[in-house]
């Protein structure tokens, strides 16, 4: 039996149960049968048992007895556990048999949130909730099955797959879809991450960067200045954006026009387009909440319903520059405004709604914070600049629990930094850059220091340290 007409034969066989004990939606049903089976070819398919359903006496009555096999299950650690070869599953005498045996095996008190859910991944979400599986990525991985063979088809009606994953946003002005990509994605959409294009050029220039062969990267979406948005690799499709495919197969990818130089600044109309953006991936997609922490760990790893990723977690890069990855917090309160949910972004929010912030310096002077943030990040922090009124202030994580602030403020303190913890709030600090000519004269004007401590501070504020000390021979030729 070839894959497609094992998952017709399911599909056939599940359509014409369904209805009778009140299940709407097919998809994750022949997707179970899928991973469950291994495509119809596991030691227990051989006795018409596609779904893993172990021997409970009296609860299925279309059975033929049961069957001893193996298997394993997981635990809430992540560690597995071999059930003993003894163990007994339903035997069924044919495929039709053991698809209605599924259908009867529900059909219980504890699965009743399964009737009449016309989602699939709320369906899949309610019967992992219920304890019908231990795996831990049960319903992604699941998902990513029927994303995979556009199951979505099956279902009695078109919404869901109009709505899912298949469909791209309809803010999309400009379409140029790249060859750099990989179809289909083999993971359920369930992040966003963002990046600086370093360049302000607009969706149409984008799309064709990523026109190119050669160019090796793309992205699913790209905002321009104006806040237009392009599309170069449909939803459905894994873009080649993050330098991870574990990342890229589950996130929709968007470039952001920004400025070439530190802190890659964009336009409001931008940061407008890309929230605008985001909210609609998320309403598509069953994201419900978007949620973003500092925390780096957090971030790869999914922890706390974080969902946001940046490029910074997978490369050794800047993107998206420090004036977007200074305003993910904001971007996701805002998306959460419009999806209709509490503005919390942060991941465990704590009771008083307090962020404790850690600090390594306040400075009065932007040229002595940015010497610090060199330091930090040489130190191998994850760091940002805000600015507080006339102060920036160089911080390293803001978090909702206490604990993990303190942890971070410890790490610093082994480093040697004088560190703190605060819970005063501020903006992304941006950097405005002021001539060769006029940081000559300051240095003339003895404002930067002498010998390698002025060298230093020059190039850590982002200047030529050749450039100006070219500038100052001229001033004084």
């Amino acid at each position: 039996m070839t894959k497609q007409e094992f998952i017709d034969s399911i599909a056939a066989a599940a359509k014409k149960y369904a209805s009778s004990y009140g299940i709407k939606v097919i998809s994750p049903i022949i997707a179970q049968a899928i991973l469950e089976s291994a495509w119809g070819a596991s030691s227990k398919a051989k006795y018409h048992n596609y779904f893993g359903l172990k021997y409970r006496a009296n609860r299925v009555t279309c059975n033929n007895g049961y069957f001893e096999d193996g298997g394993s299950e997981q635990s809430a650690d992540g560690t597995y556990t071999n059930l003993p070869s003894a163990t007994a599953w339903y035997a069924f005498d044919s495929l039709d048999l053991g698809v209605k045996g599924y259908f009867e095996f529900i059909n219980i008190a504890n699965y009743a949130n399964l009737k009449g859910v016309t989602d699939a991944k709320v369906y899949l979400k309610n019967i992992k909730a219920d304890g019908y599986a231990t795996s831990l990525k049960y319903v992604d991985n699941v998902y990513a099955v029927i994303i995979a063979n556009n199951l979505f088809q099956y279902d009695e009606s078109n919404e869901e797959k109009e709505e899912s994953e298949l469909s791209n946003s309809s803010l999309v002005s400009f379409t140029k879809i790249s060859p750099n990509k990989s179809s289909p994605r083999n993971h359920a959409i369930d992040t966003i991450t963002i990046h600086c294009v370093v360049g302000q050029c607009n969706v149409e220039t984008l799309g064709n960067v990523f026109a190119s062969a050669t160019r090796q990267a793309s992205s699913n979406y790209g905002v321009g200045p104006d806040g237009r948005v392009g599309m170069y690799v449909e939803e459905k499709d894994r873009s080649w954006c993050s330098s991870s495919s574990s990342n890229d197969n589950r996130a929709i990818t968007i470039e952001v026009a920004s400025d070439t130089t530190s802190p890659y600044a964009v336009t409001d109309a931008a940061l407008a387009g890309l929230i605008k953006l985001c909210a609609d991936i998320c309403k598509r997609n069953g994201i419900s909440k978007l949620v973003w922490s500092t925390d780096k760990n957090q971030r790869i790893n999914h922890l706390n319903g974080c969902n946001m990723t940046v490029h910074r977690d997978y490369a050794n890069k800047s993107c998206p520059g420090e004036y977007l990855y200074g305003k993910h917090a904001y971007i996701a309160a805002e998306v959460n405004k419009l999806l209709g949910v509490g503005t919390s972004t942060e991941t465990n929010d704590s009771t008083n709604g307090a962020l404790y912030r850690v600090q390594c310096g306040a400075f009065f002077q932007k040229s002595n914070a940015d010497a610090m943030l060199a330091k930090v990040k040489t130190a191998g922090f994850d760091t940002y600049l805000v600015q507080v009124g006339c102060l920036y202030k160089v911080q390293t994580g803001a978090y909702s629990i206490k604990a993990n602030a303190e942890a971070q403020l410890n790490k610093l303190k082994a480093k040697g930094f004088d560190a703190f913890i605060t819970t005063k709030t501020g903006i992304a600090a941006t950097v405005t850059k002021k001539s060769v000519a006029e940081i000559a004269k300051e240095v003339i004007a003895g404002k930067w220091g002498n010998g390698d401590a002025r060298k230093q501070k020059l190039q850590a504020a982002g200047y030529n340290y050749s450039e100006v000390q070219s500038k100052i021979n001229e001033l004084f030729s």
